[in-house]
């Protein structure tokens, strides 16, 4: 996935109210951005980091500059949560995740007033796919899920297991958003229901698969490597 608009450097001077980020831009104004994170961003909102922003000149929207990319250490981090379905899409429209294809829809209508973020279908079987961008890393080369609690998150892995019930396929797609990680575990002490409940999804038979981005101010893709989980 390519950027639309050419990213530019900043320095982060606050994240707050969830979606909003003061940051100063590198002719020293100092304007606010849209962060389109949900999260806590737990490591990732320290004042003077260096982030990439993307900036618009649409009259419809009143903030000019979103946040897409934030350097942490020596690591690469994409913040925009929504660049993960965009990335994955485009690997599996194109065949780059080997045990996920067939025909790829988006947003399909599932479960208990749920979308699964893409729905899977060959001549062999129906497979469901949610997707959870995994940014959150507090030991060196171990990435962790969530950053905070997420009751969304486990509702969707028990509607995975009530597909696998239903005799189809059901999978839970952790995308890595970080360049300098190579395993991953769940994080069990900041959500241990969210934890226990992918335990008790992988014993009805959801699979879980683990992948990396490669990054830069110009594009994400999936890297071709997968990620061990611990």
């Amino acid at each position: 996935m390519r950027f639309q608009t050419p990213l530019i450097p900043a320095t982060l001077l606050k994240r707050y109210k969830r979606f909003l980020a003061d940051i100063r831009l590198a002719d020293g104004r100092e304007v606010t951005a849209h962060c389109p994170n949900p999260g806590s961003m737990m490591g990732m909102s320290d004042a003077g980091l260096k982030v990439w922003v993307e900036p618009n000149d649409d009259p419809k929207k009143k903030l000019k500059y979103g946040l897409r990319l934030i350097e942490v250490g020596t690591a690469m981090v994409v913040v925009d949560t929504g660049i993960a379905n965009k990335v994955v899409k485009e690997a599996l429209c194109a065949g780059l995740v080997s045990s996920l294809t067939g025909d790829v829809r988006a947003e399909v209508p599932y479960g208990d007033n749920s979308r699964v973020d893409f729905l899977i279908e060959n001549d062999r079987a129906k497979t469901w796919v949610e997707v959870k961008s995994v940014t959150l890393s507090r030991q060196t080369g171990l990435a962790e899920f969530p950053d905070s609690k997420t009751l969304r998150g486990t509702k969707h892995l028990g509607e995975l297991v009530k597909r696998v019930q239903a005799g189809d396929r059901a999978v839970m797609l952790y995308l890595v958003s970080r360049d300098d990680c190579t395993h991953f575990a769940p994080a069990a002490d900041i959500d241990p229901a969210y934890a226990a409940a992918e335990h008790a999804a992988i014993q009805a038979g959801v699979e879980i698969i683990v992948r990396q981005i490669q990054v830069s101010p110009q594009e994400v893709v999936l890297a071709p490597q997968a990620i061990a989980r611990l």
